[in-house]
């Protein structure tokens, strides 16, 4: 069994906000609700799947959102699994809606992340809080600093430079300035990674992604409903999730899930990496996303560092990524899943005006959630349009 080509992506919608200390998590999550829906020409009545999670719902969050919509939809879904939950949701909802469950997903979040001062990368990555993260951090390892061993490890291995992880915030920087929603717009180059301080050797202030508030929707709905919508239809080709772990103490620190989830959502969609126009990628760290491109296998491994040079990554390169700015400079509210499948979404409508990848016609969207090195998630979409 197969959905390639059976579930579409009918309508999206990104919180314009980036420090809201006057709103709640649930009210950004509605308010995205009502400019997913409004999108795509369907209303709150239509939904009956609701898919939602954020860095602070329970294990009955999903449940408290129903009811804060209104809502008494008949498939929930509260799969949280990290900043990659969202691109999960997407085939999650494609499933329940394959498997007659539901017609209409919702997929919600929302995250005042920067106006409550929330340590993201840089609070314990386990330690005390989590019983399973004791044995391998008992004395509280940043998260920050287990992605900075993997890029340590990187550089150990491949060679592979500071300047080098620069050149992708450098990247990220130079399309946010053409996204007029994006946190952080200011030109940078190089050199400026390079002099802001160092946070966890060897990654650097402006290697690691920004913090704020925001949210975002996305609707699912079957091909056919979708092509009698308002907007371009988005086709969900392929779809993958994995994790990665310490693997009974032996971890392979360069090794991730994306070489699971990747290479299942390809395989699924049909298509090779020559086939992909743009990627949507989880940029945590400036590592996060040259290993991602590694294990999705669009270079071969340790070849990352030279992959991203020359502007190979940047809009008219021969593979744009992230042309939103993505976590490094256009948000980051703690979970940033949603934004991808947005950009996306987007991207293939033809609706991004000066950072539009001309002809776009397939899209990789890959989420992390976690922590590499330690333990974590990946989900992979194959997009195309219709």
């Amino acid at each position: 069994m197969t959905l390639s080509g059976q579930i579409a992506i009918a309508g999206v919608y990104e919180h314009p906000t980036r420090w809201a200390p006057e709103k709640t998590e649930f009210q950004i999550m509605a308010e995205c609700a009502r400019g997913a829906l409004r999108d795509c020409g369907l209303s709150l009545d239509d939904v009956d799947g609701l898919f939602a999670a954020s860095m602070s719902m329970g294990a009955m969050g999903v449940c408290n959102l129903a009811e804060y919509l209104n809502l008494k939809p008949r498939h929930l879904d509260g799969t949280n699994i990290g900043g990659s939950s969202f691109v999960a949701h997407v085939s999650h909802a494609a499933a329940a809606i394959h498997a007659g469950l539901c017609e209409v997903a919702l997929i919600l979040y929302g995250s005042t992340a920067a106006s409550n001062a929330l340590a993201i990368g840089t609070g314990l990555g386990g330690g005390g809080r989590d019983p399973a993260q004791a044995f391998v951090s008992p004395y509280g390892m940043t998260t920050v600093g287990s992605y900075a061993l993997v890029a340590q490890r990187h550089m150990h291995e491949y060679g592979t430079t500071s300047e080098q992880l620069a050149e992708i915030a450098v990247t990220m920087r130079r399309h946010a300035a053409l996204n007029p929603e994006a946190k952080m717009r200011a030109p940078i180059e190089v050199a400026d990674v390079l002099a802001s301080r160092v946070i966890s050797e060897p990654l650097h202030l402006l290697d690691c992604c920004i913090i704020s508030d925001g949210g975002g929707a996305v609707v699912v709905t079957s091909a056919e409903r979708a092509r009698d919508l308002a907007r371009p239809v988005v086709l969900l080709q392929g779809c993958g999730e994995a994790v990665c772990h310490q693997e009974v103490g032996a971890p392979d620190l360069l090794t991730i899930a994306a070489s699971q989830s990747g290479a299942q959502a390809l395989g699924m969609a049909g298509v090779s990496h020559d086939d992909v126009d743009l990627c949507t990628i989880y940029d945590s760290f400036t590592i996060t996303l040259l290993l991602t491109l590694e294990n999705l296998g669009f270079c071969k491994p340790g070849e990352g560092g030279a992959f991203v040079e020359g502007g190979r990554i940047g809009l008219g390169g021969a593979l744009p990524v992230n042309p939103d700015g993505g976590g490094l400079s256009s948000n980051h509210p703690g979970m940033r899943g949603i934004f991808l499948v947005i950009e996306a979404a987007r991207q293939l409508r033809g609706e991004c005006s000066e950072r539009q990848v001309e002809g776009a016609e397939v899209a990789m969207v890959h989420g992390t959630g976690g922590t590499l090195g330690i333990l974590h998630t990946g989900a992979t979409l194959v997009l195309a349009r219709a």
